[in-house]
């Protein structure tokens, strides 16, 4: 199994920045950050973890997919027969990307760095960049769940505390707010593309050729479709190569659940209560004032009245319906 998998180890602070131990190292870090190995055809796929369902995710998955079907031009022989890990190989990991020999242009390379700590050559390169984002309200939620299947990742606590850590960025890669505030301000830059989960979710095919066009690789009729069909949900979760199955339970114990899990938006108002969400609403509103409007500022589902508090009928046995302790972060 190799090290560039950025399995999530306790967390230590490298560089003013939390960053799993183990296969995450300061010097790992000092590397990727100050390495004159860019090439002008280099392609980064930037996400905060969960965006995105650290270290792994969801978002993060589902771009590689899509960047590695259109290089094949459709072809998917590649995404089926080479673990994803090793397609776009984690650039900040003790044997990251540019510590791999013999790599292929144009190489494709995932990271999960703030800005101000990422690949400086990068900033005076063609190389481009594609950043993934997603609402932070299901970010909390898939990150939530991911903690409890994978082995190495420091336990969350109690899902009330969990949430308070991330809406003030003490959870493991440090604030949301921070990374995702970071990375626009690239925005207006020929080699920087920010595109959503959401955006992918309601539009597959017109992403795709965004995409497409932002890489300088334009697609016919027929590739493209090989490239949709291919990065579906369905079709990513049924692909051992792409669904983290390869991994030992020691990392990620898919007896626990799956880890592509549902592959929908909007999925925090199963379990954000009436209190979560405003709790939410005042933190992102005061840290991303100023900042453009989202997909799921505008979406009008996002609206829609999250889950009620639970109310257990007195007397009775936690069951299914009636947690003993709420199974999402709770404020």
């Amino acid at each position: 199994l190799t090290p560039v998998i950025p399995a999530l180890w306790e967390a230590e602070k490298c560089a003013g920045n939390p960053f799993p131990s183990g296969l995450y190292s300061p010097e790992s870090i000092s590397l990727a950050e100050n390495t004159q190995d860019v090439r002008d055809d280099d392609i980064f796929i930037i996400t905060y973890p969960k965006s995105v369902p650290a270290g792994l995710g969801r978002g993060t998955t589902w771009m590689i997919e899509i960047i590695c079907l259109i290089l094949k031009d459709g072809d998917p022989s590649w995404i089926r027969s080479v673990p994803i890990w090793e397609r776009a190989p984690w650039c900040e990991t003790i044997l990251g990307a540019f510590s791999l020999p013999d790599q292929h242009s144009p190489r494709l390379m995932s990271s999960h760095l703030p800005i101000q700590i990422f690949t400086k050559a990068f900033f005076s390169s063609k190389a481009k960049v594609i950043y993934m984002g997603r609402n932070p309200r299901d970010v909390v939620v898939s990150l939530y769940h991911y903690s409890k299947i994978a082995g190495q990742l420091k336990d969350p606590g109690t899902p009330n505390q969990f949430l308070r850590d991330f809406l003030k960025g003490e959870v493991q890669f440090g604030s949301w707010f921070d990374h995702i505030k970071g990375w626009l301000r690239m925005q207006g830059k020929d080699n920087f593309l920010f595109i959503t989960y959401e955006e992918l979710q309601q539009d597959l095919q017109g992403s795709v050729q965004r995409i497409c066009e932002f890489l300088g690789h334009p697609l016919g009729e027929e590739a493209l479709g090989s490239v949709v069909a291919h990065s579906t949900f369905s079709a990513m979760k049924a692909n051992t190569m792409s669904n983290y199955t390869l991994l030992p339970p020691s990392l990620l114990d898919h007896r626990r659940g799956a880890f592509l899990r549902k592959g929908v938006c909007g999925d925090w108002k199963n379990h954000f209560t009436v209190a979560q969400s405003e709790a939410f609403d005042r933190v992102y509103r005061k840290q991303m004032q100023g900042m453009p409007t989202f997909p799921w500022d505008e979406d009008p589902e996002e609206d829609a009245s999250p889950a009620p508090e639970p109310s257990p009928s007195p007397g009775r046995s936690p069951g299914p319906s009636q947690p003993s302790e709420p199974s999402h972060p709770r404020p």
